[in-house]
């Protein structure tokens, strides 16, 4: 641990190119603006852009996400706290819940818990009533979910949308310009419920008019070989370009001229995000915190889930109008940088710590047998 006081301590998974772990690596670069104190803790940081690394603090201890190991690895980050401990533990996501519940009863600390997607059929969420102080969810979509399947009190939840950076107009390439070949593409972790099967059949439908376009699947992810197996059973391999090993999606979503996001369920979609801010126009399914997101026409285009001929469809609209997709991609981000900053993330999370931290501070202490 660093030898400064901490004030929140980020307990994170194993670090993906996703949303999710974008989230905590803003979290951690932000914060110390605002006045906390924050590292981050995890059993693997490598896929973190080394640039990154330097500029925030991360602990890594190996094997703390393996069922076995964990809890031996988790008595090591015990002893490392008590020697400087953190006034807060941020949970970043469910399943390192379990860790963060047993070390805030250990530390006799505080923790908030973080809710990206919804809870699984069957889940249940444990919740330490005692020292979960707050639930934060990233869309209303995500709490209301979690309240009904829950049934904890609406008290106990937040919404807080994740935030993303937003760069200078003058540093974007407007979309479907006349100079290039478009190129149409989706990014994110390659799991099933993304949707992605139905992207690349769009691609197809697309791709059988005859149009000049190439396609990109940015991200790694359990569904890879199957996605790329489907790509040559449809006969557009040649037209589809996999990027699965990479640090962030920023160049990749630069390179597109249109974003989609297929999936069949979504908390929020931080990625979308990210190609909004980006002035990319956006298509994506009507599910989840999209529909917070996405005003179908304005922002983008909102089309069914599981339909690749709407996709496809929607795609043409697009490519045949460049006009219109460049008002949509330079509408959604104004859309993103008023509501959907990092800042503003970082900014009303710091002001959630604060209210934690105070409550503990005021809350009265048990008094010692006699």
């Amino acid at each position: 641990m660093s030898d400064s006081p901490l004030d929140v301590l980020l307990l994170s998974g194993r670090f993906q190119v996703r949303g999710s772990c974008a989230y905590t690596l803003r979290l951690a670069d932000r914060l110390p603006q605002c006045g906390i104190a924050a590292e981050i803790v995890c059993p693997d940081s490598q896929l973190v852009d080394p640039r990154k690394r330097a500029q925030i603090c991360i602990r890594e201890y190996p094997y703390l996400d393996k069922r076995i190991w964990g809890r031996l690895v988790l008595h090591s980050v015990l002893r490392d706290l008590k020697q400087n401990p953190c006034r807060l533990i941020h949970v970043q996501s469910r399943r390192l819940l379990r860790h963060g519940t047993w070390l805030a009863q250990q530390l006799e600390c505080p923790y908030v818990l973080t809710m990206h997607d919804y809870l699984r059929p069957k889940e249940k969420l444990v919740i330490d009533r005692r020292w979960c102080r707050r639930i934060i969810a990233v869309s209303e979509s995500v709490k209301t979910d979690l309240s009904a399947r829950t049934g904890l009190p609406d008290s106990l939840m937040t919404v807080i949308s994740s935030g993303v950076e937003v760069c200078l107009q003058s540093q974007l390439m407007p979309p479907l310009d006349p100079g290039h070949m478009p190129v149409i593409g989706t990014a994110g972790p390659l799991e099933s419920m993304k949707g992605l099967p139905f992207f690349l059949s769009a691609a197809q439908q697309v791709l059988s008019d005859g149009r000049e376009v190439e396609f990109l699947v940015a991200g790694a992810g359990p569904e890879e070989a199957n996605l790329r197996r489907l790509a040559r059973d449809l006969g557009i391999a040649h037209k589809v370009t996999f990027v699965p090993y990479l640090l962030d999606f920023t160049e990749s979503l630069a390179a597109m001229d249109i974003f989609c996001l297929a999936s069949l369920q979504q908390g929020l979609g931080t990625v979308m995000l990210e190609a909004m801010a980006l002035g990319r126009p956006v298509i994506a399914t009507g599910v989840g915190g999209v529909n917070s997101v996405v005003r179908d026409g304005q922002t983008g285009l909102i089309v069914p889930p599981s339909n690749s001929g709407e996709l496809a469809r929607r795609i043409r609209e697009l490519l045949d109008d460049p006009l219109r997709a460049r008002t949509i991609g330079s509408a959604a981000r104004q859309m993103v940088e008023e509501n959907f900053s990092a800042e503003k993330m970082v900014t009303r999370t710091a002001d959630l710590y604060r209210e934690v931290m105070a409550e503990t501070a005021a809350a009265p202490q048990p008094v010692p047998a006699g």
